[in-house]
């Protein structure tokens, strides 16, 4: 029978995290965390998807303990990967997404987001050098740390003894999008780290670039996938090109996983997998709602497993909501490592989730303040005073206690309120039917957005035209 978590028996059993990170018997484990870029919930095999082939994290999934309720700290790369370093929710790094501005077409944006004169509105780019980082937390207690693939958080390398873009040593701030070979170089230099430091605590971080745009694999990989979309009829019209882009990740950490094997490591390696935020068009994020970018489940909630056969029991399940900002306080914890004092830690230590007890009832909270346009299943948000959906984001604030979430839209100071237990796919606003349920919530998100000093656009744009993007074909044509 699967032992499972559900939210129920973590609020009941009552153990802290710091009790377990005390515990004498338990050795300081080394830390494995492997993160996809925009690799939907919906695109592994654990999930429930059927033509994408990733047998290898499946296994290792069974292995451990599957998250069902795993969030990324944002709804895109840039903001999440600052929540994960710093342990700071992003109205504190004050990162909400690459680029640094609002895209889209700026008539159709009601509030003024502009990022130059008075009132500008900008999202900065890169953590401080000042900002205490998951690295550094580690590397006070003895461990060895490597960061291997996509950074993007800055010039500086945060305390990692190595930063390496490609595992080939190019300097820190080097692209490999669309790159078919990196997943391999990656991975033999995340090897080779594991080789070379197991008479020591390590914490690598596999940050590979798959399966992020353009869409580009090895031809014979493609080829496999390709005769398998034309061998029988399927529910949608599936892309093989990045079906073998996910095989190259799903390969990647089998070779990770032999390696910790080889070198006699499984045992005490606390091995994570996750995705940095939902997926693009060029796949579904369906049951769930909206895509990367979106404050909807398909936007931020993630596919995510962890193993540690010391503590965690093999085919377990946590229905426990977990985000980004909860790394660094966890493996502090497990480190036994002290937290950063020079700024807020907004996560919680999740390591008695990993020992089925349970952790205290908290809120999680997002924030973006800015527009996002979008396309296919991507455009869940509608033009302000149109039925046009146009948009992947705009402005607004989210918090999410047990079940319920709630939205919080700055264009017309409107809320929206869900229960993702019962509606995955938030098709029914709650808001009217349980009143009292959204106003416990907002007020509690209007307290957060204060205490983090959370930039919130009020002035209209003088150019909003409701009617600019007009149908959904010249919208499309707008985004780019």
């Amino acid at each position: 029978m699967k032992f499972r978590l559900s939210i129920l028996t973590c609020l009941t059993l009552g153990v802290s995290s710091t009790l377990l990170a005390q515990d004498k018997n338990i050795e300081k484990p080394n830390i494995v965390f492997i993160l996809a870029d925009d690799l939907a919930w919906a695109d592994v095999g654990f999930n429930g998807n059927k033509f994408y082939e990733t047998p290898n994290l499946d296994s290792l999934c069974q292995a451990g303990m599957k998250f069902n309720r795993a969030y990324s700290g944002g709804p895109n790369c840039l903001p999440t990967r600052a929540c994960f370093i710093s342990g700071m929710y992003t109205p504190r790094t004050q990162i909400w997404t690459p680029g640094g501005r609002s895209k889209g077409n700026k008539a159709s944006m009601k509030l003024d987001v502009t990022t130059t004169g008075p009132d500008a509105f900008v999202s900065k780019l890169t953590l401080q050098p000042s900002v205490t980082s998951i690295a550094e937390v580690l590397h006070s207690v003895g461990y060895k740390t490597a960061r291997f693939g996509k950074w993007h958080v800055g010039p500086d390398t945060q305390g990692f003894d190595i930063s390496d873009p490609s595992g080939k040593g190019d300097k820190i701030g080097k692209k490999f999008y669309g790159n078919i070979d990196v997943h391999e170089w990656l991975t033999d230099a995340s090897c080779k780290f594991i080789r070379d430091n197991n008479d020591k605590p390590f914490f690598l971080y596999l940050s590979h670039w798959d399966v992020h745009g353009p869409t580009k694999a090895r031809p014979e990989i493609v080829a496999k996938y390709k005769k398998k979309l034309e061998s029988k009829d399927w529910d949608r019209k599936w892309n093989p090109t990045y079906a073998a882009m996910i095989q190259a990740v799903d390969t990647s950490v089998a070779r990770v996983r032999a390696t910790l094997k080889e070198q006699g490591l499984e045992e005490k390696t606390l091995f994570i997998f996750s995705s940095d935020n939902g997926g693009t068009p060029v796949t579904t994020n369906k049951p769930l709602k909206g895509a990367k970018g979106s404050l909807f489940e398909g936007g931020v909630r993630v596919p995510t497993f962890m193993t540690w056969p010391a503590m965690i029991k093999a085919g377990s399940e946590c229905d426990t909501p977990v985000t980004s900002v909860d790394f660094l306080p966890t493996f502090a914890d497990l480190a036994k490592a002290k937290l950063p004092t020079a700024q807020p830690v907004d996560g919680v230590s999740i390591a008695p989730l990993f020992a089925g007890k349970s952790i205290p009832d908290r809120s999680i909270f997002w924030h973006y303040p800015l527009y996002l346009s979008g396309s296919g299943e991507g455009k869940v948000h509608p033009i302000a005073g149109t039925d046009n959906l146009y948009w992947r984001g705009v402005p607004a604030s989210m918090i999410m206690r047990g079940p319920w979430k709630l939205m919080h839209l700055f264009e017309d100071n409107s809320i929206r309120l869900f229960n993702v237990d019962e509606d995955l796919s938030e098709s029914q606003d709650l808001s009217k039917k349980h009143p009292e349920k959204a106003a416990e919530l907002l007020a509690e998100l209007k307290k957060w957005q204060a205490d983090t000093k959370a930039a919130i656009p009020t002035k209209v744009n003088a150019k909003f035209t409701p009617k600019a993007a007009g149908n959904g074909k010249r919208a499309n044509k707008n985004k780019k």
